[in-house]
């Protein structure tokens, strides 16, 4: 993140606007939403130079505008300065007082000048949604502005004006703060929000009065777990379920292979318990996971236990599930993309393939007690593709057994490292070298194994795909499901 993102409160508090063009008009034009005090600095002498809109801005006292050339002392006292005069120069030396000064500065067009950016703004006042590409692409931003705009309902700020006319009643009502949480997270998804964006207030309102009045909004609200796959490690394939769990969630207890973008999902305020584990190293036992879920379920919290990959292959989702059913938690499993799919995927490699594999195994390389106990002869009979997880400590026995089992030493082999990520790492050869290949390239893991014909049909790895017109707006309309 190059900015912090904030929103000033700017009404009545003086602005300066360096410049008079087009350009200069438009900062104006969104000072003046702010509810700015506007100075207007321009040494234009000439009034075909000045901005016609400025120049009735001026005439009807809604702006003042001062013709001369910049000074160092007009920075003073102002909240915040623009400069917009497109001439380096002079930009230069307004973006120069005003850092001497301590005022925050934006140039035009100059991010390299400037202690603040305006961003591609989707107005709904009061709701206001701020689009930045950090200086870098504009025109991506506002790309990005309007397929958001076009998924958002006309009356969002409406909605918002009539739950802030209730929030006095719903405090009244419901003490207890999550319960009160929970009430505003049935309000925005019930009858009573969409009579509001079809624009029928007065019906709305009957029924808001009888859901503030309701014993049952009152009540303690229940906590439910939902067990979340989180995919293979690139965000782009979390499920839209899973990213609405994680907007929901008080508490997400998340695993070793669950990376920072994807929690950057949650909700900001959400408390986040690391309960990762390693081979030899456990921050925390399954049984102590267990009690956190349990015990922030009966708190009454919406806690989210994110796992990578899906929850129920190698991920102890259904233990899991089977211990919070036994304690009375309901519990809701959101299913994600399995490693296998994933990387193999990213990859280029088939998993099944009309000339080399009609079916696909799926086991774990590593067992509580080491060596996982599996029916080597059957796995090494089959014409299908075998897919090892967590195998990389054990990678070297394993292939041994399948070759002491008859499965072909120059079968084709493959391990995927970092599947999915940019650091991903795919190297290919022989199952009777796998062993070395895995040590001769100091693979450590996250490491999947895939061995099979199928690994000799790849298309090859691909790079990180683009994301379309077509994914965006996917994206964006998760933001309106979570917004509305």
């Amino acid at each position: 993140m190059r900015y912090f993102p904030s929103f000033l409160k700017l009404t009545g508090r003086a602005c300066l606007v360096v410049g008079a063009g087009e350009t200069a008009l438009r900062k104006v034009r969104l000072l003046r939403k702010a509810g700015a005090s506007i100075t207007v600095v321009t040494d234009a002498m000439d009034v075909r130079e000045i901005a016609p809109e400025l120049l009735t801005l001026e005439r009807d006292g809604s702006l003042r505008m001062e013709r001369r050339a910049f000074r160092h002392e007009d920075v003073a006292q102002q909240t915040v300065v623009v400069s917009a005069t497109e001439i380096p120069e002079r930009d230069t030396l307004v973006a120069e007082a005003s850092r001497l000064a301590g005022r925050p500065v934006n140039v035009v067009d100059r991010p390299d000048l400037s202690d603040f950016i305006t961003p591609a703004i989707i107005d709904r006042d009061p709701i206001t949604i701020a689009v930045s590409s950090a200086g870098t692409a504009p025109v991506l931003a506002r790309r990005l502005r309007a397929q958001i705009e076009a998924l958002l309902p006309a009356r969002l700020g409406a909605l918002a004006e009539f739950a802030e006319s209730f929030r006095s009643a719903v405090k009244a009502n419901i003490h207890e703060g999550r319960a009160r949480l929970r009430f505003w997270e049935r309000f925005f998804d019930g009858p009573e929000a969409a009579s509001v964006l079809a624009g029928d207030e007065t019906a709305a309102r009957e029924k808001m009065l009888t859901l503030v009045n309701a014993s049952s909004a009152r009540h303690n609200p229940k906590g439910r777990v939902a067990i979340v796959g989180a995919g293979p490690g690139d965000p782009d394939l979390l499920t839209f379920k899973a990213m609405r769990a994680l907007q929901h969630a008080d508490v997400v207890v998340y695993d070793k292979l669950v990376g920072p973008e994807i929690l950057d999902y949650a909700r900001r305020d959400a408390e986040r318990i690391y309960v990762g584990k390693t081979r030899g190293n456990h921050t925390r036992t399954q049984d102590e996971i267990n009690a956190v879920l349990v015990e922030q379920a009966r708190l009454g919290k919406h806690v989210v236990r994110l796992k990578g990959g899906d929850p129920f292959i190698f991920g102890r989702g259904g233990e899991e599930q089977d211990y919070l059913a036994q304690h009375g938690v309901d519990v809701e499993v959101v299913p994600g993309i399995t490693a296998a799919a994933g990387c193999a995927a990213a990859s280029g490699i088939p998993l099944t393939h009309r000339d080399h594999a009609q079916a696909v195994t799926f086991v774990t390389g590593h067992a509580k007690d080491g060596e996982p106990d599996l029916d080597w002869t059957a796995l090494a009979s089959l014409k299908q593709t075998l897919v090892i997880y967590m195998g990389v400590s054990t990678i070297g026995r394993s292939c041994e057994r399948l070759i002491e089992h008859g499965l072909d030493p120059q079968t084709p082999a493959a391990v995927i490292e970092n599947g999915t990520l940019p650091e991903q790492r795919t190297v290919t050869g022989s199952l009777a070298d796998l062993a070395t290949l895995v040590a001769a390239n100091g693979i450590k893991g996250p490491g999947l194994f895939i061995v099979g014909d199928v690994v000799s049909a790849a298309g090859g790895a691909t790079a990180p795909a683009t994301q379309t017109d077509a994914d965006l707006t996917a994206r964006a309309e998760v933001l309106r499901r979570v917004a509305v």
